[in-house]
């Protein structure tokens, strides 16, 4: 019978302790070290594997069997298409809300609002690709809606993830079109609201629900379990509110 507890016990911790894996979209890239660091004080004994990239890549991935837990999106269309596949096993929920905003690193008269980028001083934009970022599909959105689009597509740097279109803003390109949580990690505070950057009225897009799905290689994994759990509580939410995210 003791030899039995002690094999009992011993599954219990295979089952309770390991690593779990996450496909995360770049935009939340900015958050997620401060929401790990806090889900591993209430579980220590869990390893988080963070996979970062654009959404549209990492949802090929788990197509194509990739054996990710989680998929935290930066749209409701991946997590759908991949629940509709049966890929994903628990429905598409809304973990937060993003938003757009204008990054450069020089001083910027914004008076003029996302109307500026048509300026002839503005040479080189940088956007993330809507083929495979969502936030490259509001940016897109919000410039077709402020009549732009057209006018200013040769201007377009193309980031292939939110977060490579950040780099382009700050390095390759004169302004970006960024995701807003970018400009709440550290190294961002010099950037200046105001003087660096500005929101990009949400008149102007569809708002940007980020979706988030258990996959099936998550399915008996109660450490993905916790870590959905996790994201929607109030310690992880008031993480991603700090980040500049909507929440509920």
């Amino acid at each position: 019978m003791k030899k039995i507890f002690l094999m009992l016990c011993v599954l219990g911790v295979m089952i309770v302790a390991g690593e779990i894996k996450i496909a995360v979209a770049a935009n939340v890239s900015y958050a997620i070290g401060d929401i790990k660091q806090a889900f591993v004080k209430h579980h220590p004994e869990t390893k988080v594997q963070v996979i970062l990239g654009s959404s549209g890549k990492l949802s090929a991935q788990i197509s194509h069997g990739a054996p990710y837990g989680l998929f935290m999106s930066a749209n409701m269309v991946y997590p759908n298409d991949l629940y509709e596949k049966k890929i994903a096993i628990s429905k598409p929920i809304v973990y937060a809300q993003g938003a757009l905003a204008l990054l450069s690193v020089h001083q910027q008269d914004f008076s003029a609002g996302i109307e500026m980028l048509e300026h002839t001083n503005i040479h080189k934009i940088a956007i993330a690709n809507p083929r495979t970022a969502p936030y490259g599909v509001a940016a897109k959105e919000a410039l077709e809606n402020a009549n732009l689009y057209t006018k200013i597509k040769d201007k377009f740097v193309y980031g292939e993830s939110i977060s490579q279109t950040v780099i382009y803003a700050t390095t390759a390109a004169d302004i970006g079109i960024v995701a807003k949580s970018s400009l709440f990690s550290p190294h961002m505070a010099t950037y200046q609201e105001g003087i660096h950057w500005i929101d990009v009225s949400e008149k102007l897009y569809t708002p940007i629900d980020q979706g988030m799905v258990i996959l099936k290689a998550g399915e008996e994994n109660l450490e993905v379990k916790a870590f959905y759990d996790f994201m929607l509580s109030a310690e992880a939410q008031a993480i991603l509110k700090q980040f500049g995210y909507k929440v509920k």
